[in-house]
């Protein structure tokens, strides 16, 4: 039978094992909302479409005949399969629950994620959050995540996100500092300063700058350097130099006034700066638990203050 021919008579199936279901083509027909004689005919359409009688008719009950066993079996496989695609499918218009398994970036997890992780549990009482704060590149499969928080300029093939923010880095010192060595107006001025910076490879000591289409690349030095955020943090509020900061880090040093922004006037560029994304495998049907975490994110993290342009620094 073709495959065209067997979706047709899917119907014809399904009456079948209801009459085999109910023993009465009157209490079938009463549950499906037909009526008997259309009941009868789809009955009468299925043996012509398989060349087989399906059901012995008596004046008191229906039995099945050797080769309508058969089938019935099979419609009610077919039948039991389309209840469990109903139950998949019904998961995913219910209340969120279970676990989700986030991969992010140790500073942005740190400082971003997990301010707002009381207000989402709180929220979903039934989904339970798994933050892996990680720095290196993590596979959603072979890491056994269900999503990842990249900064990146658009989702990579096979994966589709949300975009959540804009990561901007900036330099930043403290007036105590500037003071005893002075403000640099211009980045090459950094050559001659202490610089407190990333250290993984040597590409973290050459910063690159741009303003006005114009782009700078120098080549810094310093005494310290750390691959991690709170500890350059740390290191420049205690005056060892001129760091590199995220803003969402340095925001509220730089309102106190305890840091200040060097070289407003220029954009700093490092791999770090970009999109902030939610990533996720692409499908038409995200479960609710990982919808509603990603909607609380950008929800939340669209309120996070973006670096201005341009921003005097503090006098």
């Amino acid at each position: 039978m073709s495959t065209n021919k067997s979706i047709a008579l899917l119907n014809e199936m399904a009456i079948f094992a209801k009459v085999v279901e109910t023993g009465s083509f009157s209490e079938a027909a009463r549950q499906l909302g037909a009526t008997p004689s259309a009941t009868s005919r789809a009955i009468a359409r299925l043996e012509k479409a398989l060349g087989t009688q399906l059901l012995q008719r008596t004046t008191r009950k229906l039995r099945l005949s050797e080769s309508g066993e058969e089938i019935h079996a099979r419609c009610r496989d077919m039948l039991n399969a389309a209840q469990a695609v109903l139950s998949v499918s019904g998961a995913f218009d219910a209340e969120p629950q279970g676990q989700v398994r986030v991969s992010v970036p140790k500073a942005v997890g740190h400082a971003l994620i997990h301010p707002h992780m009381p207000d989402f549990l709180a929220a979903h009482p039934k989904v339970d959050v798994l933050l892996r704060l990680e720095d290196r590149y993590m596979d959603l499969i072979d890491d056994q995540v269900d999503l990842a928080i990249r900064i990146t300029d658009q989702p990579p093939p096979g994966l589709m996100g949300r975009r959540l923010m804009r990561i901007d880095h900036l330099l930043c010192a403290t007036p105590q500092y500037l003071q005893r060595h002075g403000m640099p107006d211009h980045p090459r001025a950094l050559k001659e300063h202490d610089c407190i910076y990333l250290g993984e490879s040597p590409a973290d000591a050459r910063w690159r700058f741009r303003r006005q289409g114009k782009s700078v690349n120098v080549e810094v030095r310093g005494r310290y350097a750390a691959n991690h955020t709170g500890v350059r943090l740390d290191a420049t509020l205690r005056h060892l130099g001129i760091a590199s900061l995220p803003y969402f880090i340095a925001r509220p040093r730089l309102e106190e006034g305890s840091l200040v922004q060097v070289l407003p006037q220029w954009s700093f560029r490092t791999r770090y700066c970009g999109e902030l994304w939610a990533l996720y495998p692409a499908t038409r049907h995200l479960p609710p638990r990982l919808s509603a975490f990603v909607q609380f994110l950008a929800q939340r993290l669209a309120q996070e203050p973006a670096l201005a342009p341009g921003a005097k620094p503090a006098p």
